[in-house]
C-alpha cells in the first residue's frame, strides 16, 4: 500500500476546512495508518490489559477531530499534530477517571524512546508526563508542542518547523531544552 503524498493529503484538508465533506470521506483511508502508528506509540507506554487499544484510540481521536467546526488545516503535519494532541488528552482524561495517582496504581510506566532520551533506561507514566508538559506549557508553550508533534506525531525536524512556522534551528533548540526542563521535572516529582 503506498504512502500518500503530503499534497494529496494537504489537498483533502483545504477542502474539508472549506466544507467539503467529500474530502473527508477520502482522507480518512489516506491517514488512517499514520494516525494509527501515533496511536500505537502512545499506547507502547500503556499497562498490556488497557481497555483502550490503538485502533479504539484513533477512532476517539477521529471523532473529535470531525466534530472540530471551523478548522483551517495548514497542511498533513498541522492534522498530524493536532491529532497527537488529542490522544494524548484522550489517554490522560481515561486514566484521571479511572483514579490512576501520580505515580502508578497499576499503570505500566511510559518508556520514554531514544528520540526523547530524556534518561536512558528511565520510564513515567502518561499521566507524570502530562503534568510535566502542563508545567512546561506555564513556561514555553511552544517546546510543549514541539514535544507533541516530535514525540507524539513522529513529525520531523523540518516537518514541526513548517507547523509552528519556526525556524528549523528554534525546533532543535526547543527540542533539546523541552528534554532536559522534562527531565528535571519528572525527576522532581519522581516519576523516572
Amino acid at each position: 500500500m503506498r504512502t500518500p503524498a503530503s499534497t494529496e493529503v494537504t489537498k483533502l484538508l483545504l477542502a474539508w476546512s472549506e466544507g467539503d465533506k467529500l474530502a473527508l470521506e477520502e482522507l480518512l483511508p489516506l491517514v488512517y495508518r499514520e494516525l494509527h502508528a501515533i496511536a500505537r506509540r502512545y499506547m507502547s507506554g500503556e499497562r498490556p490489559d488497557h481497555t483502550l487499544q490503538a485502533s479504539a484510540l484513533v477512532n476517539e481521536a477521529y471523532l473529535k477531530l470531525v466534530d472540530v467546526r471551523k478548522a483551517q488545516w495548514k497542511n498533513r503535519a498541522h492534522f498530524f499534530g493536532v491529532a497527537a494532541q488529542l490522544m494524548r488528552r484522550i489517554l490522560v482524561d481515561f486514566g484521571r477517571r479511572r483514579h490512576y495517582r501520580k505515580r502508578g496504581d497499576g499503570v505500566r510506566p511510559l518508556s520514554l524512546n531514544e528520540d526523547l532520551a530524556i534518561a536512558a533506561a528511565r520510564t513515567t507514566d502518561v499521566v507524570a508526563l502530562d503534568d510535566a508538559l502542563n508545567l512546561l506549557a506555564d513556561v514555553d508553550p511552544r517546546r510543549v508542542r514541539v514535544v507533541e508533534l516530535r514525540f507524539f506525531a513522529g513529525l520531523t525536524v523540518e516537518e514541526t518547523a513548517e507547523v509552528l512556522n519556526v525556524s528549523i534551528d528554534t525546533v532543535v533548540r526547543d527540542w533539546r531544552l523541552a528534554k532536559v526542563w522534562l527531565h528535571r521535572e519528572l525527576e522532581k516529582s519522581g516519576a523516572t
